[in-house]
Protein backbone atom coordinates (compact mmCIF):
# COMPACT_ATOMS: atom_id res chain seq x y z
CA UNK A 1 0.00 0.00 0.00
CA UNK A 2 1.18 3.32 -0.96
CA UNK A 3 1.47 6.70 0.79
CA UNK A 4 1.52 10.16 -0.01
CA UNK A 5 3.84 12.58 1.83
CA UNK A 6 3.85 15.94 0.33
CA UNK A 7 7.42 17.80 1.11
CA UNK A 8 6.55 21.12 2.88
CA UNK A 9 9.88 22.29 1.42
CA UNK A 10 7.08 24.02 -1.48
CA UNK A 11 5.17 24.91 0.86
CA UNK A 12 3.96 28.59 1.65
CA UNK A 13 5.30 29.56 5.20
CA UNK A 14 3.59 32.35 5.94
CA UNK A 15 0.33 30.37 5.85
CA UNK A 16 1.93 26.72 6.70
CA UNK A 17 -1.02 25.08 9.07
CA UNK A 18 -2.92 25.87 6.30
CA UNK A 19 -1.02 24.19 3.38
CA UNK A 20 -0.58 21.30 5.82
CA UNK A 21 -4.73 20.83 6.70
CA UNK A 22 -4.85 20.97 2.89
CA UNK A 23 -3.01 18.15 1.99
CA UNK A 24 -4.73 16.29 4.63
CA UNK A 25 -8.07 16.90 3.16
CA UNK A 26 -6.95 15.59 -0.22
CA UNK A 27 -5.79 12.07 1.78
CA UNK A 28 -1.97 12.72 2.86
CA UNK A 29 -0.95 10.56 5.32
CA UNK A 30 2.83 11.49 5.54
CA UNK A 31 4.06 15.32 5.94
CA UNK A 32 7.69 15.04 4.61
CA UNK A 33 10.11 17.58 6.41
CA UNK A 34 13.66 18.38 4.43
CA UNK A 35 16.38 19.45 6.96
CA UNK A 36 19.13 20.73 5.23
CA UNK A 37 22.20 22.34 6.64
CA UNK A 38 23.71 24.76 3.66
CA UNK A 39 26.90 22.03 4.04
CA UNK A 40 25.53 18.43 3.22
CA UNK A 41 23.43 20.18 0.41
CA UNK A 42 23.94 23.80 -0.99
CA UNK A 43 20.90 24.72 0.96
CA UNK A 44 19.54 25.97 4.48
CA UNK A 45 15.78 24.91 5.04
CA UNK A 46 14.62 24.61 8.38
CA UNK A 47 15.65 22.94 12.52
CA UNK A 48 14.32 21.42 15.38
CA UNK A 49 11.83 24.34 16.43
CA UNK A 50 9.68 24.27 13.23
CA UNK A 51 9.85 21.05 13.82
CA UNK A 52 8.15 21.14 17.38
CA UNK A 53 5.64 23.25 16.23
CA UNK A 54 4.54 20.82 13.19
CA UNK A 55 3.97 18.53 15.87
CA UNK A 56 1.42 20.54 17.50
CA UNK A 57 -0.22 21.57 14.06
CA UNK A 58 -0.71 18.19 12.40
CA UNK A 59 -1.39 14.66 13.77
CA UNK A 60 0.20 13.17 10.46
CA UNK A 61 3.30 10.79 10.41
CA UNK A 62 6.23 13.12 10.46
CA UNK A 63 9.19 12.18 8.13
CA UNK A 64 11.92 14.31 8.88
CA UNK A 65 15.06 13.46 5.72
CA UNK A 66 18.36 14.76 7.16
CA UNK A 67 20.42 16.21 4.84
CA UNK A 68 23.11 17.12 7.05
CA UNK A 69 26.55 16.69 8.23
CA UNK A 70 26.57 14.73 11.05
CA UNK A 71 23.18 13.17 11.22
CA UNK A 72 24.13 11.02 14.23
CA UNK A 73 24.78 14.01 16.42
CA UNK A 74 21.40 15.59 15.88
CA UNK A 75 18.77 12.41 14.48
CA UNK A 76 17.81 11.36 18.09
CA UNK A 77 16.95 15.57 18.82
CA UNK A 78 14.81 15.20 15.67
CA UNK A 79 12.76 12.29 17.21
CA UNK A 80 12.33 13.69 20.82
CA UNK A 81 11.13 16.94 19.05
CA UNK A 82 7.86 14.40 17.41
CA UNK A 83 9.62 13.10 13.76
CA UNK A 84 7.92 9.78 13.44
CA UNK A 85 10.10 9.37 10.82
CA UNK A 86 13.98 10.19 10.38
CA UNK A 87 16.13 9.35 7.86
CA UNK A 88 20.23 9.74 7.17
CA UNK A 89 22.29 9.97 3.92
CA UNK A 90 24.24 6.70 3.67
CA UNK A 91 27.02 9.37 2.19
CA UNK A 92 27.08 11.19 5.60
CA UNK A 93 27.26 8.72 8.45
CA UNK A 94 30.12 6.65 8.69
CA UNK A 95 28.82 5.29 11.74
CA UNK A 96 25.11 4.25 10.15
CA UNK A 97 24.37 1.12 12.32
CA UNK A 98 25.02 3.38 15.32
CA UNK A 99 22.54 6.09 14.31
CA UNK A 100 19.72 3.80 12.78
CA UNK A 101 19.73 1.96 16.47
CA UNK A 102 19.59 5.32 18.01
CA UNK A 103 16.72 6.51 15.70
CA UNK A 104 14.63 3.26 16.76
CA UNK A 105 15.40 2.93 20.75
CA UNK A 106 14.22 6.73 20.91
CA UNK A 107 10.56 5.28 19.57
CA UNK A 108 10.96 6.83 15.50
CA UNK A 109 11.18 4.73 12.25
CA UNK A 110 14.93 4.95 11.33
CA UNK A 111 15.57 5.50 7.44
CA UNK A 112 18.79 5.19 5.55
CA UNK A 113 18.29 7.80 2.61
CA UNK A 114 20.77 7.51 -0.61
CA UNK A 115 21.88 9.90 -3.47
CA UNK A 116 21.61 9.14 -7.08
CA UNK A 117 25.10 8.83 -7.54
CA UNK A 118 25.29 6.58 -4.87
CA UNK A 119 25.27 2.41 -5.67
CA UNK A 120 22.74 0.51 -3.27
CA UNK A 121 25.65 -1.99 -2.23
CA UNK A 122 27.02 1.37 -0.41
CA UNK A 123 23.81 0.55 2.21
CA UNK A 124 23.58 -3.01 1.96
CA UNK A 125 25.22 -3.69 5.41
CA UNK A 126 22.58 -1.50 6.83
CA UNK A 127 19.54 -2.78 5.43
CA UNK A 128 18.25 -5.25 8.06
CA UNK A 129 18.63 -2.20 10.46
CA UNK A 130 16.44 0.40 8.27
CA UNK A 131 12.47 0.62 8.57
CA UNK A 132 12.73 2.12 5.70
CA UNK A 133 15.25 3.23 2.31
CA UNK A 134 14.59 7.01 0.97
CA UNK A 135 15.87 6.88 -2.64
CA UNK A 136 16.72 10.73 -4.04
CA UNK A 137 15.36 10.20 -7.93
CA UNK A 138 17.08 14.05 -7.87
CA UNK A 139 20.24 15.67 -6.00
CA UNK A 140 19.19 16.43 -2.97
CA UNK A 141 19.05 20.57 -2.01
CA UNK A 142 16.53 21.76 -4.15
CA UNK A 143 13.59 21.53 -4.37
CA UNK A 144 11.27 21.80 -8.52
CA UNK A 145 13.77 19.41 -9.63
CA UNK A 146 13.54 17.03 -13.08
CA UNK A 147 13.29 13.14 -11.89
CA UNK A 148 16.17 11.08 -13.11
CA UNK A 149 14.38 8.30 -15.01
CA UNK A 150 17.51 5.65 -13.81
CA UNK A 151 15.64 5.80 -10.11
CA UNK A 152 12.48 3.94 -11.34
CA UNK A 153 15.04 0.70 -12.15
CA UNK A 154 16.80 1.44 -8.72
CA UNK A 155 13.50 1.41 -6.37
CA UNK A 156 13.27 -2.24 -8.62
CA UNK A 157 16.72 -3.79 -7.88
CA UNK A 158 16.43 -2.36 -4.10
CA UNK A 159 12.89 -4.46 -3.76
CA UNK A 160 14.65 -7.42 -5.42
CA UNK A 161 16.93 -6.87 -2.65
CA UNK A 162 14.76 -6.25 0.38
CA UNK A 163 12.71 -9.19 -1.20
CA UNK A 164 15.63 -11.66 -1.39
CA UNK A 165 16.29 -11.36 2.34
CA UNK A 166 12.95 -11.20 3.44
CA UNK A 167 13.01 -8.05 5.23
CA UNK A 168 9.79 -5.66 6.00
CA UNK A 169 11.54 -2.38 4.94
CA UNK A 170 9.71 -0.12 2.97
CA UNK A 171 11.15 2.22 -0.17
CA UNK A 172 10.24 5.94 -0.41
CA UNK A 173 10.86 8.19 -3.14
CA UNK A 174 11.65 11.45 -3.08
CA UNK A 175 12.63 14.15 -6.22
CA UNK A 176 10.36 15.08 -9.39
CA UNK A 177 7.48 12.79 -8.53
CA UNK A 178 4.17 13.61 -10.13
CA UNK A 179 0.91 12.37 -12.02
CA UNK A 180 3.18 11.29 -14.85
CA UNK A 181 5.67 8.86 -13.75
CA UNK A 182 4.18 8.24 -10.04
CA UNK A 183 2.58 4.90 -11.42
CA UNK A 184 6.00 3.63 -12.98
CA UNK A 185 7.52 3.93 -9.40
CA UNK A 186 4.50 2.68 -7.53
CA UNK A 187 4.81 -0.08 -9.75
CA UNK A 188 8.36 -0.85 -9.49
CA UNK A 189 8.08 -1.44 -5.44
CA UNK A 190 8.25 2.41 -3.89
CA UNK A 191 5.31 2.37 -1.24
CA UNK A 192 6.06 5.96 0.08
CA UNK A 193 6.11 9.01 -2.54
CA UNK A 194 7.08 12.35 -1.58
CA UNK A 195 5.97 15.21 -3.97
CA UNK A 196 6.64 18.74 -3.18
CA UNK A 197 6.04 21.03 -5.91
CA UNK A 198 3.25 18.58 -8.02
CA UNK A 199 1.47 19.41 -5.09
CA UNK A 200 2.20 22.80 -3.47
CA UNK A 201 2.78 24.63 -7.26
CA UNK A 202 -1.06 23.79 -8.15
CA UNK A 203 -3.46 26.07 -7.62
CA UNK A 204 -4.98 23.27 -5.09
CA UNK A 205 -2.59 21.52 -2.99
CA UNK A 206 -5.67 18.94 -1.67
CA UNK A 207 -6.81 18.38 -5.43
CA UNK A 208 -3.20 17.98 -6.07
CA UNK A 209 -2.80 14.90 -3.69
CA UNK A 210 -6.54 13.24 -4.81
CA UNK A 211 -5.12 12.52 -8.58
CA UNK A 212 -1.51 11.29 -7.37
CA UNK A 213 -3.18 8.70 -5.76
CA UNK A 214 -6.05 8.71 -8.28
CA UNK A 215 -3.10 8.19 -11.05
CA UNK A 216 -0.83 5.82 -8.57
CA UNK A 217 -4.24 3.42 -7.67
CA UNK A 218 -4.73 3.01 -12.03
CA UNK A 219 -1.73 1.38 -11.72
CA UNK A 220 -1.39 -0.83 -8.63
Amino acid sequence: MFEIAPSILSADFARLADDIQAVENGGATILHVDVMDGHFVPNITIGLPVVRSLRKATKMTLDCHLMISEPGVYAEQFVKAGADMVSVHVEADAHLHRTLSAIRAAGAKAGIAINPGTPLVALEEALPFADFVLIMSVNPGFGGQAFIETSTDKVRRLRRMIDDRRLSTRIEIDGGIDASNIHEVVEAGAEILVAGSAIYGKPSPTEAVRELIDKATVWV
